[in-house]
Formats: structure tokens, sequence, C-alpha cells
């Protein structure tokens, strides 16, 4: 998965890869202080788009580039901020769909993740055995 960062103006998003297995003990604390959450609903509250999360981890991958950037001073428009799955997450999500679900929603949910992967971006990491990114 990838946080992609488009503020208004720029002509190139920044990427990040976002895997919650990956960041160090330091930045899961401060996203748990940010946030009042623990690290697995932080987790989940991302992906679900809950803002103050997405903030939050917008927040820590700055920082990294920009050590002075303080938390106050992060702020997007929604559309400036998304989460992209990579192909292998969501041929995954795809196969838990196909068999978990039937009938007439299934079929266009399929029908829209087909449509998702044939434009998802490519993760040279992702050995065909890609995991949500969801921390339990």
């Amino acid at each position: 998965m990838y946080l992609t960062y488009k503020p208004e103006g720029s002509e190139e998003p920044t990427r990040w890869k976002y895997d919650p297995r990956k960041l160090m003990s330091a930045e899961r604390e401060k996203l748990e202080r940010l946030t009042d959450r623990n690290y697995s609903e932080f987790t989940k509250d991302v992906v679900s788009g809950n803002s103050l999360c997405r903030r939050a981890l917008l927040f820590v991958y700055l920082k990294r580039q920009h050590p002075t950037t303080r938390f106050e001073d992060v702020d997007f428009a929604w559309d400036e901020l998304s989460l992209e799955y990579t192909k292998a997450e969501l041929i995954t999500i795809r196969e838990t769909v196909a068999e978990s679900a039937s009938g007439e929603k299934a079929a266009v949910a399929l029908a829209k993740l087909d449509e998702q992967i044939a434009e998802a971006p490519e993760d040279p990491d992702d050995e065909g055995k890609a995991q949500l990114p969801i921390a339990g």
C-alpha cells in the first residue's frame, strides 16, 4: 500500500510505501499519542478513512524528510492525500471477496476490483504473497 500526497499546485505526487509492520517503534508510539488509539486501531482507522489518523501518518512521513516538521503544520485537502493498494494487495482482496460473496453485489464488487487491479501500481517487494496492511 502507498500513501500518496499531492498538494494543490504540485506537478508530481509524493508516494511512500506504507507497511504498518515496518514503522519504527518511536513512530508507532508517536502515532498512538497523536491519535489516542492503540496501533492496531490506528492501522484500521487509516484504511477506513479517519482524517486524524491519515494526518498523523502523513506527519510521520513528512517528518522523515523534514525533521523540523510539526504536527500542527500538517494540513491537507481531502483529495490531496490517498491510500493506494498495490496490485498484489488488490488481488488478495479480490480472492477474499470471490470466496465469501455471491450474487449480483459480488459480481459488481469483483468487476470494480478488476478495474482497480488493472490500474494499481506494482510493488517490487510483493512476491506474490501480499499481506493486507492491518496490524493485528
